[in-house]
């Protein structure tokens, strides 16, 4: 992609070339540069609407197949303005905002973006957008799908429906979920956009005006960004009392409903069509129930059907809550749980008892902004902990901290009891430096499989890398097998998150052992999440199941997905997609008779 500024306001998407991970190219690095990054790469087009002009004409969407040569290179007409019906007031209101937008944009384009806020860094390669795809039947696939599988495989992932005007972070963009069905021994495709309010007004626009949580909001411009939404909501140009999430992150299918998730909203109801389509029910509340966000990883407990789930607040107390819901959905009162500033939570853990809650050293500081910094910092001087909480409690009088020093895990893989030494065992990823995903930095990012032990008798915690020295990799974006969830497991399948952030394969780590198998995804050949998908509810064996991964090849820019067998890590199948898949975030499968069940 080209480098300079005038490349930043094109009204095109463009697609890098694809280079192997020795290139000089794609691969990001979290280390502070020394002058601007200039990143090279040919191009394909993929068309974003020009800026809304009043004259602009409603054009209906085309809802039929395209084929795999045109789907990521056509413009998408869903994407088109809708003009607006404005007052005087209104239109004059917005043409002063614009100015005032046009002016903050060209100050911001005289200084370099960091790495974590420059879209041409962010969405280069394939993580840049695609397009919508209508569902596309019969594909073909190499080998032969087990017959267990039946049901439909999903995973979101951020898809920017336009072009960034500033800057921009990877976690920024428009949830779009993939979806591959398997239906008497066949399979489907599909991705669209989940239609959150924030989608809806933008498209409507067409383009960004909702500000960007990481790639937007840093210093003073950030700041300048706020007051400038908020005036258009002042003047009706923008409502954002419905909503200001994108919905990318996660993905649960709870009580006949798929919840696409990210933190700052409420869940958005996704419904699987009778012919593997997808269609966005809208914004659920959980009937009335739920009156906050959600974080995008609730905890679906196997045995008991309920649903946990946490909400933070950047603002104002409470700063976290906790609530459940029955499995017919019932919701339960909301605990607030003291804490003495806001705290990036992304992920928490279960046990059979007990609900593991951290709070790290990623933490909301908003003043920050006041000096020219990120809202978002890693502070030093805080002692990062564990909260044990009983599931069913009425209160958080008897949550038990437990201090665990220096550890921050974006995400936790599990958790369970060992009553007969007092403790709760927590598997995760401890990432340093802790806030690198979000800040530049100059050290290299390390992602370590983790051990934590919590002793609820002596108050004290015991940290171990599950791996040895000489096999470290980074490990990220995974789980273990989500029958067992919250009991004590021994596998866990984990991207192998090497060359950074580009996944290269995935590992079958053995947590009683710290044995690690690797299975590769071939010569520039990248990945993500890896799912695991037990073989039968009923399997003994606990790694009885299947690997299901999106798969991109660098190199003929083809993506396909793959089946491999958990047991012995041999593929069994590959069912070839005919559109690219970006990589992306987290996933879930829902089987042909809970798709019968939807809401």
């Amino acid at each position: 992609m080209a480098s300079s500024a005038a490349a930043a306001t094109s009204s095109t998407w463009v697609k890098p070339r694809f280079t192997s991970p020795s290139a000089s190219s794609t691969t990001i690095s979290l280390s502070r540069p020394t002058k601007k990054p200039n990143i090279r790469s040919s191009l394909q087009t993929i068309q974003f609407p020009k800026q809304y002009h009043p004259s602009t004409s409603i054009v209906p969407p085309k809802d039929k197949p395209t084929s795999s040569s045109s789907s990521s290179s056509t413009s998408s007409t869903a994407n088109k303005p809708v003009p607006q019906q404005w007052n005087i007031l209104q239109k004059a209101a917005a043409m002063a905002l614009d100015a005032v937008e046009s002016a903050l944009v060209s100050h911001e384009r005289q200084q370099p973006l960091p790495k974590t806020a420059d879209p041409r860094v962010q969405i280069a390669g394939n993580f840049a957008p695609v397009t919508e795809l209508p569902v596309q039947h019969s594909l073909p696939i190499a080998g032969r799908i087990p017959d267990s599988i039946r049901g439909v495989y999903v995973r979101n992932g951020a898809n920017p429906l336009h072009e960034p005007v500033a800057g921009h972070h990877f976690f920024d963009g428009d949830g779009m979920v993939h979806a591959v069905q398997f239906k008497d021994g066949s399979a489907s495709y599909a991705c669209r956009f989940t239609e959150t309010r924030r989608l809806i007004q933008e498209r409507a626009l067409g383009r960004p005006v909702f500000p960007k949580a990481i790639g937007e909001l840093h210093g003073h411009s950030g700041i300048a960004r706020l007051l400038l939404f908020y005036a258009r909501g002042l003047f009706g140009l923008v409502d954002p009392s419905h909503g200001m999430g994108v919905a990318n992150a996660g993905l649960a299918y709870f009580n006949g409903r798929l919840l696409a998730m990210s933190e700052d909203d409420l869940p958005y109801q996704v419904r699987i069509t009778p012919t593997g389509d997808l269609k966005t029910v809208g914004r659920y509340d959980f009937n009335g129930q739920l009156r906050s966000a959600m974080i995008a990883h609730p905890k679906l407990d196997p045995v008991s059907g309920e649903l946990f789930a946490l909400s933070y607040d950047v603002v104002r107390k409470p700063y976290l809550k906790y609530f459940h819901f029955s499995p017919n959905g019932t919701k339960s009162p909301d605990v607030e749980i003291p804490l003495p500033q806001p705290t990036m939570i992304h992920d928490f853990a279960i046990t059979e008892r007990f609900v593991v809650i951290p709070d790290q050293q990623v933490v909301f500081n908003l003043p920050e902004m006041i000096h020219g910094g990120s809202p978002v910092i890693y502070d030093k001087n805080k002692m990062s902990r564990f909260g044990i909480l009983d599931k069913n409690a009425a209160d958080a009088s008897g949550i038990k901290w437990i201090e665990a020093p220096d550890v921050f895990c974006f995400h936790l893989w599990n958790a369970w009891e060992e009553p007969e030494t007092d403790e709760v065992v927590v598997i995760g990823s401890c990432m340093t430096p802790a806030d690198s995903i979000f800040n530049e930095c100059d050290e290299t990012l390390k992602s370590v499989l983790t051990e934590i032990r919590l002793n609820l008798k002596t108050g004290k915690s015991i940290r171990r890398p599950i791996l040895s020295d000489s096999e470290q990799v980074n490990l990220e974006a995974g789980m273990v097998n989500r029958n067992k969830l919250g009991r004590k497991t021994r596998f866990a399948y984990l991207a192998l998150a090497e060359p950074w952030p580009r996944v290269s394969g995935f590992a079958k780590v053995d947590l009683f052992t710290g044995e690690l198998r690797k299975y590769i995804y071939g010569d520039e050949r990248y990945g993500g999440e890896p799912l695991f998908l037990p073989r039968s509810p009923s399997s003994e064996k606990e790694d009885d199941g299947y690997i299901l991964a999106f798969v991109h090849d660098e190199k003929d820019c083809k993506s396909e997905l793959q089946i491999i067998n958990a047991v012995n890590l041999k593929l069994e199948a590959t069912v070839k997609l005919p559109t690219r898949v970006p990589y992306g975030f987290h996933g879930t499968f829902i089987s042909s008779k809970d798709l019968e069940r939807q809401a």
